[in-house]
């Protein structure tokens, strides 16, 4: 079996380094999932797919990209934030912790109520997450107008909310970055969150309540930024 998932690994050898084969079979011999199946997406940053596991629940297996993954604007963002001080900017060390901050974010925002994807492990470069939706993985809000837009948006304030007051801020919150199952937004891609004691908080807050209010116009509503603001950071 395990011979089998490794040359399965080599079929993506236009996709991967040698490096992260080695790193998705060690990870898959060690039971966390069988083998990969379909791409959710291939970038420059990061590839995502679908992977089978042996009790049949599908997860997400996203591999950041170590050669061209512009590892400078990860430190842009990294460098700021209260956790990583004293982080050194190189390539590797960069990107394997943009990854485990990523899981870190994950992890905080659940605790503080908002409905983002579990994430299950992070080795390195690669982090195993719960795939929202069933059968197929959710889709994005940009693809999935809600029905009801005023509920949605409602609900998307309020995990702002839940995670601005437990200490952390999304910081690329964009209709692109949050899932609507069925009807109910999930936060994803939140490796670019930072603390709210870190400097740039504030300004990436304000970015994200820009995004969103830029969204709401296009589904039928008219959010104010002030007031979104003030909601998510009143006691």
């Amino acid at each position: 079996m395990a011979k089998i998932t490794r040359e399965k690994f080599k079929t993506w050898g236009n996709v991967f380094d040698q490096f992260t084969i080695r790193q998705l079979f060690e990870m898959s011999s060690k039971g966390h999932f069988l083998e990969l199946k379909s791409p959710v997406s291939i970038g420059k940053e990061a590839n995502i797919f679908t992977a089978d596991t042996e009790d049949g629940k599908p997860i997400i297996v996203k591999i950041y990209r170590l050669e061209t993954c512009d590892f400078n604007r990860m430190y842009d963002y990294i460098k700021y934030d209260a956790r990583y001080l004293n982080l050194n900017a190189k390539r590797r060390e960069i990107i394997f912790t943009w990854a485990q901050r990523e899981y870190r974010n994950l992890m905080k925002a659940r605790e503080a109520g908002v409905r983002v994807p579990l994430p299950i492990q992070c080795k390195n470069h690669i982090l195993l997450m719960e795939q929202i939706g069933d059968k197929e993985p959710a889709p994005k809000l940009k693809d999935a107008h809600p029905e009801d837009p005023e509920r949605f948006m409602k609900t998307v304030v309020d995990y702002m909310k839940k995670m601005w007051k437990a200490g952390l801020v999304h910081g690329d919150l964009s209709e692109f970055n949050i899932l609507n199952l069925d009807e109910k937004p999930v936060f994803i891609d939140i490796s670019q969150g930072t603390v709210t004691k870190s400097i740039n908080a504030a300004e990436l807050l304000e970015r994200d309540i820009k995004n969103m209010c830029r969204f709401s116009k296009k589904i039928g509503l008219k959010l104010d930024e002030s007031d979104v603001k003030k909601q998510i950071t009143r006691s």
